[in-house]
């Protein structure tokens, strides 16, 4: 079915702190929004509320047709207690709803119940238009196709992490809806995965607003972008492409500076001549008052008139003014000074590995054996459970050997950013779970330091899992420029960045003195980053280019 969204006035907010205002938005068959801002512009909430899943605060969103079905699919895979794979595939296609739907629908049919006839028909058309005919088959096609090589009664809550990104992605891969709504679908996926999701996103005909930090994904999926400008409180549409934005950004921006100075200019010097003005009328009042006593007729009128042409003039320019049309500054948007504090250095061999192998289950690492060296900068790809994430762990000594040896050298203090941002999932507020990790840190400079990276007073008090990914992410980067670190080792650190961060984040590698070992399928950063090795894993077996 071809529908469109229909978003109109829409704002939104966390208590007096507002959002977006006056949003309009309409999503047609074909097009592909990207939905652009930094972290905590109410990007997910504006999906949300798009979704349905939350109310809308104000303005409207409605469906043509209105029984059209939205597909959204938020940021982390949901993995419930009990849920087998098949079952996660059903409820984020949908067809388990629609299948709940169609059986009560049957239900009131066999009963007899009024209306009953047209219910069970729209019942069972939304179940055959989700896909639930042939979800099964479908299932176990597009899971090989991926490299899901787990039974799909298998629990989710038994998947690694690569498994479960496979699972997510074969899920939005096995969708039909008429609207689909796309918070962060790249995150953790390789590159294998990357390419299949572009090639399913440009191939759909359904109306699509998505959300990535993925540049190189956004410049070859979307057809237009929605910015939502936090510092501007303004919502700005783009036509074309990423690259189009990014140039048609850059450009406005110039405008608004230019337009903003020139019009300071212009007041500034109205002002001054106002001002001037003003002096020689008060001066040429105080010479009338002098003056008053003589007897020289033609002066005092000279005096007068002339005292008079000046107010007239002050007054005049002080019109202009009034006049000038009011061009607000362009406010500064927070930005993120990122530094990575080095600790001094280690010694010659940061960490190695030799006949080292780790088996987890029916996986196995190795036989593997690799020295990284002072200064090393190494980037580590491959595909999702390939075994990257095994490496580092093997490699700093947090997973135990099944044979071989693993040791880090002398001196070596590692700063790391791993996938789940392990540190902050606790129920201990942020502020607590960060001084844990730098208790020689008093409150108050923990508290400056997370505000430099956007997490202040209403985030600090709040329990470290209750904060979105983004600003876990964030709080685990301030905590690699709060404790000098020598080897610094990233698994996926983008994922849940906004665009700013990660340039800050790609500047700050740049000037990193110590050893790096980054895990990413971010083109663009393995790009922009620079490294001297480069490790491919593939099936538990290391191979460097």
């Amino acid at each position: 079915m071809s529908a469109t969204m229909i978003a109109k006035g829409l704002a939104a907010g966390h208590g007096e702190r507002m959002l977006f205002s006056d949003l309009d938005l309409v999503v047609a068959p074909d097009d592909v929004v990207g939905l652009v801002g930094v972290n905590g512009a109410g990007k997910s909430t504006l999906l949300r509320t798009l979704a349905g899943v939350q109310p809308v605060e104000e303005g409207s969103v409605t469906l043509s047709p209105p029984g059209a079905s939205v597909g959204y699919l938020p940021q982390e895979t949901e993995r419930r207690a009990g849920e087998t794979v098949r079952d996660f595939l059903a409820r984020r296609t949908g067809v388990t709803g629609a299948r709940a739907a169609l059986d009560a629908a049957t239900e009131a049919l066999t009963a007899g119940t009024a209306g009953a006839d047209d219910a069970y028909a729209g019942a069972l058309e939304r179940w055959l238009d989700l896909g639930g005919a042939d979800l099964d088959e479908r299932a176990e096609q597009v899971a090989a196709e991926l490299g899901l090589t787990v039974d799909l009664d298998h629990p989710m809550t038994g998947l690694s992490g690569g498994q479960a990104a496979r699972a997510g992605l074969a899920s939005l891969l096995l969708s039909r809806y008429d609207v689909f709504l796309l918070d962060e679908p790249t995150n953790d996926l390789d590159l294998a995965g990357l390419d299949r999701l572009e090639r399913f996103v440009t191939g759909l005909r359904a109306g699509t607003v998505l959300v990535s930090h993925d540049r190189e994904f956004l410049t070859r999926t979307v057809t237009r972008v929605l910015e939502l400008d936090l510092a501007q409180q303004q919502v700005r549409h783009y036509g074309g492409g990423y690259g189009a934005y990014l140039e048609e950004r850059e450009v406005a921006r110039r405008h608004a500076r230019a337009d903003f100075e020139e019009y300071a200019e212009t007041r500034a010097a109205l002002e001054a001549r106002a001002r001037t003005q003003r002096a020689w009328m008060e001066k040429g009042v105080k010479n009338a008052r002098r003056k008053a006593t003589d007897n020289d007729k033609i002066g005092r009128k000279f005096r007068t008139e002339a005292t008079e042409k000046q107010a007239a003039k002050a007054k005049q320019t002080e019109r202009l003014i009034e006049r000038l049309d009011v061009v607000e500054e362009p406010r500064k948007e927070w930005e993120l000074r990122m530094e990575i504090a080095a600790a001094p250095r280690a010694g010659a061999v940061v960490a190695s590995l030799r006949d080292a192998v780790v088996r987890r289950g029916d996986f196995t690492l190795g036989p593997v054996n690799l020295q990284v060296d002072w200064a090393d900068r190494v980037a580590i790809t491959g595909a999702n459970g390939s075994g990257k994430t095994t490496l580092l762990g093997a490699l700093l000594g947090r997973l135990p050997l099944d044979a071989g040896h693993a040791a880090l050298g002398p001196g070596v203090v590692v700063g790391e950013v791993d996938q789940a941002r392990g540190l902050f999932l606790g129920d201990q507020p942020l502020l607590e779970a960060f001084r844990a990790a730098v208790p020689e840190k008093a409150p108050a400079d923990v508290r400056t330091l997370l505000a430099k990276f956007g997490l202040r007073a209403a985030h600090v008090l709040r329990p470290a899992v209750t904060l979105s990914p983004g600003e876990r992410t964030r709080a685990a980067l301030a905590l690699l420029q709060g404790r000098g670190v020598n080897l610094l080792v990233l698994d996926e650190p983008t994922n849940h960045l906004d665009l700013p961060a990660i340039e800050q984040l790609e500047s700050a590698l740049a000037g990193y003195p110590g050893t790096l070992l980054l895990v990413t399928h971010d083109r663009r950063m393995l790009e922009a980053v620079s490294v001297d090795r480069r490790l491919r894993v593939a099936d538990g077996r290391i191979a460097e280019d």
